[in-house]
């Protein structure tokens, strides 16, 4: 089976489909992968350590596309790239189809491509084992964002995170108890902030105090819980979201206004539309802007920020599932692997994911 890895083209993006590693891993499997030239730069992966294990180097995107079964990517495809699409080829990619442009969905359908998206592959169990490593890198890098924007020289309040004796720490308020929310609870309670994480589920929060042993404060998410930990954060961070789906609005304009000036909000939901009333997207060059006095960061794509780590978090994450596929087929692998066959927003052509098809308001035209 032919793999091709396009080099990502949107903006401050700079990771890459597949690492080295995992080429060779696949190339062991008597597959081709065909990378184009400079693809892994910026994540510190050259040509030559893709060509050292058997990959082939390509030239542009449209040979990286034209050549592959089987696309590889991080982000999902631009508008400058559905030109490559080839008819019934399958790409691997963050998709975001509930919030993402309504021409991409055309696209997929006038190509009869197969999108797999790594944001909706999820296990019986509720596990999204794409997106885990990625939350995890999200959770770990929470903190050292925080920590930054809190600064007087960032517009902060010019609180230390932790604290020192006589002066308390800062009060992180962290909505959603899933991996993202619970590595970034982990990651600002071992640097000794004071952390508050709220969910609508109490078993979520019981594992949560299981887990820290009662050093973390939890609250159930109900508009009431909300709008109280909304008043007292210096930093407050959005993890929520719903596979497939827009994110909840939990923050409205008016609980922001209720915040001291110059706190912070991070959502890191806003791949997915974001969950304060008051977000929109942002970038790596101009990662923040005030609204109702409150620093507002709203990266899409944090993870790039080390885009090594995440490029080799990704690969070890979907490479078992690109060759089980190369081993036995994409029909086979999605009649095989539950949670490979919740991950296909587009089958063909053709809308297959439920809660994707109910957001856009449309009706599901093939079922897996």
């Amino acid at each position: 089976m032919n793999f091709g890895v396009p080099k990502e083209v949107r903006p401050y993006e700079f990771r890459v489909g597949l690492t080295p590693a995992a080429v060779d891993a696949l190339i062991r499997a008597e597959h081709e992968v065909y990378v184009e030239r400079s693809a892994g730069r910026d994540a510190g992966f050259h040509d030559n350590d893709y060509e050292k294990v058997g990959g082939k180097i390509v030239y542009s995107a449209a040979e990286a596309y034209g050549r592959a079964d089987i696309v590889v990517k991080v982000t999902r495809p631009t508008e400058k790239e559905y030109t490559h699409f080839r008819a019934g080829q399958t790409i691997f990619s963050f998709t975001h189809l509930a919030v993402s442009s309504p021409d991409l969905i055309e696209s997929f359908k006038e190509n009869e491509i197969t999108a797999i998206a790594y944001e909706t592959i999820q296990k019986e169990d509720g596990i999204l084992p794409v997106l885990l490593p990625t939350s995890e890198l999200t959770g770990g890098l929470a903190p050292i964002i925080a920590g930054q924007l809190m600064q007087s020289i960032h517009g902060g309040k010019g609180i230390l995170l932790n604290g020192i004796p006589g002066t308390p720490p800062a009060a992180v308020v962290i909505f959603g108890a899933g991996v993202l929310g619970t590595y970034a609870a982990r990651s600002f309670s071992s640097l000794g902030a004071q952390v508050t994480i709220l969910d609508k589920e109490l078993k979520a929060l019981q594992r949560i105090d299981n887990m820290f042993s009662g050093r973390i404060s939890t609250m159930i998410s109900n508009p009431f819980n909300v709008t109280k930990a909304v008043s007292f954060a210096d930093v407050v961070v959005c993890c929520a979201a719903v596979p497939g789906q827009r994110a909840p609005i939990l923050i409205s304009r008016d609980m922001v206004q209720t915040m001291s000036p110059r706190s912070v909000l991070i959502d890191f939901s806003i791949d997915n539309g974001g969950c304060a009333e008051t977000s929109h997207p942002t970038n790596l060059v101009h990662p923040t802007y005030v609204k109702e006095g409150i620093i507002h960061y709203c990266v899409p794509n944090v993870p790039t920020l080390v885009a090594r780590s995440a490029s080799y978090a990704l690969s070890n994450a979907h490479l078992p599932y690109l060759l089980e596929i190369g081993k036995i087929g994409l029909e086979e692998a999605l009649k095989n692997i539950p949670e490979l066959r919740a991950g296909v927003n587009v089958y063909q052509g053709k809308l297959a994911h439920p809660g994707v098809a109910a957001v856009l308001s449309r009706k599901v035209e093939v079922e897996l």
